[in-house]
This record gives structure tokens, sequence and C-alpha cells, in this order.
């Protein structure tokens, strides 16, 4: 399993961090060239939902087919939550009849239904806890 953790860089700044070398710089919406962690939420549910569809796409459209998620919702900050995300696959369909477009989204909804874990964890809800750990001794 891959290690994954924040250190604080300064205020309200945070560099995340991979046990495979990959980094991704977090910070609140006024700290310029980072991702809130919000976004970054919304980025693995766009990133999901493309890589879950990938294989289904590739062989229909061809290994060079051109996808972009985007994912959008507002947060609902008297709740402190985000109470609807909504994703939009864009693609060039235009080589497909009507019937293999049909098709197609059939197989597209059901490949991200089945296998993208960040879709199913934010539909299903997760527990998560949290503890503080003294590393001062």
């Amino acid at each position: 399993m891959t290690d994954l953790w924040v250190e604080r860089t300064g205020p309200r700044r945070y560099t995340g961090h991979s046990s495979r070398g990959a980094q991704v710089l977090v910070g609140s919406e006024d700290v310029e060239g980072v991702f809130t962690p919000g976004e970054l939420m919304k980025i693995a549910l766009a990133a999901c939902s493309g890589m879950s569809s990938d294989q289904p796409l590739a062989r229909r459209l061809g290994d060079d087919y051109r996808a972009t998620v985007r994912v959008s919702g507002a947060a609902d900050r008297e709740k402190e939550i985000y109470p609807r995300l909504d994703e939009k696959l864009e693609l060039d369909l235009s080589g497909l009849s009507e019937d293999e477009k049909a098709r197609l989204l059939v197989v597209v909804n059901r490949a991200i239904d089945a296998v993208c874990t960040v879709g199913r964890t934010l539909k299903s809800g997760t527990t998560v806890t949290f503890e503080v750990d003294d590393v001062s001794t």
C-alpha cells in the first residue's frame, strides 16, 4: 500500500506526498499555485471516472481517443459539505451511430459504477477516524 501524508510548508499551505515520489501542493483558495482539499477531491472523482471508463472507451473509439472529465459542485459553507458533485465526460462521438452512442453510454456508466472507487466511496459514505499523535518523546 502506498503511504500518503501532508507536511505543512507555511500558513494554510501543505505539500502532499506519496511513497511513490509524487507531490501535490495544497492550500487555501487565497494561495496561488495550489489545489484546495475540495478541489483535489473533485479531481480525484473526475480522474477515477476517466480511468474507470478508459478501456471500454478505447475499445470503441481507439487507443488515441481524447477525453476531458469536468467536475463541479459548490460547497455548502453552513454545513461544510459538497451536497452535489456534477461530472461531465466530453468525447467526440461523431464516428458512432445513434445506437452505438446509446450502447457506449450504458457501458461507460456501468464501468464507472462498478470500479470507480472514489465515486463509490462518495456515494456510499465512509467512516473517517482522526487522532493526534504526540511525537515529542
